[in-house]
């Protein structure tokens, strides 16, 4: 038994209960619909919540159990999926106007995914439109708002996802990262967020934004919480062009074996001068670099191209292949875009092919340099995700799509493994974070490093203070 309220609990903690009969998946649904439905009109976290469906996969799970039938750690715990992820029967509005009655025939490949492993759908999570604009207000449903307070965003574009586990609505909610969507919300949140290696989890049936950019991954609230959900969804789809034919790695067994002798790169120059970095931030990426050392890791600063080198190939890629997705809706249907969303997909229709020609050269020579020349000597990269504390709704500039304050997209672009994680707390009470970045498909690495950075601050430990009591 445990002294934890069951939002609390992780996955493992939930899973452990329930094999033990002190706990059963039925139970621990209700707790997490009926939070959802006290605390959630102030965070707008969810756009749809399928209490149904939650109840009858629990009862499934439960009846599993019974019959000594068990799929595995996610079978009878509760998860959300952004409203990017096609789902049967069930609305899928990528948060937009255009899609706000989409209602799909088929899963996509992670739900199915997650089917299999007997996981409780709770329901859809808020995101910014078609994963690109926001937060606004000129949209069908309103921005997920952060639970550390709720005048701050979330960031974005995975904000109800960001929302809802910090909240304690779920342990785990699927996310998708194009320039830095999955890290943003958990940098902002205070929560674990992973882009796993591109190509490691099937992106088929999720809305696209990028072709060459897009990433799938979970927000959770542990990193053991993140390396089991990754033991459920990663794998070959024939399907995903860009899919890796690799077996699935075990991301679990490294877990809590440390980070002695390792050797981790620090690129302040990425960071130290840029605009919008918070004192608290850098010091608490040098304290956690403190901490690693203090674990028998070797802790070294190195040079990198440009920050704005890396960004500027990835926007110009980015708003290229997010217009030709959207091409036709912005030509026949533009005034249902919501303004940030318009502001931003109409940038791509001035690339030309010059120029994105060009930003794919770049791409590949910043990928051999980070590859061979970083990650041929180290064994990761720790670097700042947001460069400070999430933002006020009233600070955003109105009219103007923002230029959010995080230094993310450079890993979208090479497509190496990073992962966002707590790293304490501004005086204002929001979290401050950093990312840790691995070589292509040692996602294991990335996650035995946060672990070990978690399991020797704590921070795991700390919740946003919502009104609990009205969620009893």
């Amino acid at each position: 038994m445990t002294s934890k309220p069951l939002h609390d609990l992780s996955i493992a903690e939930a899973g452990r209960m329930i094999r033990a009969g002190s706990l059963t998946s039925s139970a621990l649904t209700e707790a997490s619909l009926a939070r959802i439905a006290a605390l959630d009109d102030v965070l707008a976290s969810f756009i749809t919540v399928t209490g149904e469906r939650a109840m009858a996969d629990a009862a499934a799970a439960d009846a599993d159990f019974a019959q000594g039938v068990d799929k595995g750690p996610l079978q009878g715990i509760p998860y959300g999926l952004k409203d990017i992820y096609m789902t049967a029967g069930i609305r899928s509005t990528c948060h937009s106007k255009l899609l706000v009655d989409n209602v799909p025939a088929e899963d996509c490949v992670v739900e199915t995914k997650l089917k299999a492993a007997g996981g409780v759908l709770l329901g859809k999570l808020a995101t910014h439109e078609f994963a690109f604009g926001g937060p606004s207000f000129d949209l069908p449903f309103p921005p997920a708002r952060n639970p550390w307070n709720p005048d701050h965003i979330t960031g974005g574009s995975s904000s109800g996802s960001g929302a809802a586990v910090a909240a304690g609505f779920c342990r785990m909610a699927m996310g998708s990262d194009t320039g830095g969507s999955i890290r943003g919300p958990a940098a902002y949140c205070g929560t674990v967020g992973l882009k796993p290696t591109y190509g490691l989890v099937s992106r088929r049936g999720i809305f696209p934004l990028s072709f060459t950019l897009d990433h799938a991954g979970p927000l959770t609230w542990s990193v053991e919480d993140c390396a089991l959900t990754m033991q459920a969804i990663a794998g070959h789809d024939p399907e995903d062009p860009a899919s890796a034919d690799l077996p699935v790695p075990n991301f679990v067994a490294d877990l809590g074996k440390g980070v002695e002798g390792m050797r981790i790169a620090l690129p302040r120059c990425h960071y130290k001068d840029a605009v919008g970095l918070s004192p608290e931030t850098a010091a608490a990426i040098e304290q956690a670099a403190a901490t690693f050392e203090k674990l028998g890791a070797t802790v070294e600063e190195i040079a990198l191209p440009d920050y704005d080198l890396f960004n500027a190939a990835g926007r110009l890629i980015l708003f290229s292949e997010a217009y030709a997705v959207h091409e036709k809706n912005l030509q026949t249907r533009p005034l249902d875009y919501g303004r940030l969303t318009h502001l931003r997909m109409v940038l791509g229709a001035l690339i030309s092919a010059s120029d994105l020609t060009q930003a794919f050269r770049v791409r590949r020579k910043l990928s051999l340099l980070l590859n061979r020349d970083i990650l041929g000597r180290y064994d990761a990269i720790i670097t700042a995700s947001a460069l400070a504390p999430a933002p006020r709704f009233d600070e955003m500039p109105q009219g103007n799509p923002p230029n959010w304050p995080i230094q993310t997209i450079p890993y979208n672009l090479t497509g190496n493994p990073a992962m966002s994680i707590p790293t304490g707390f501004s005086k204002s009470g929001l979290p401050l974070s950093m990312q840790i970045v691995g070589r292509p498909f040692e996602d294991a690495t990335v996650l035995r490093m946060g672990q070990a950075f978690e399991a020797a601050t704590g921070l795991t430990a700390l919740r946003p203070a919502l009104d609990l009591a009205k969620a009893a």
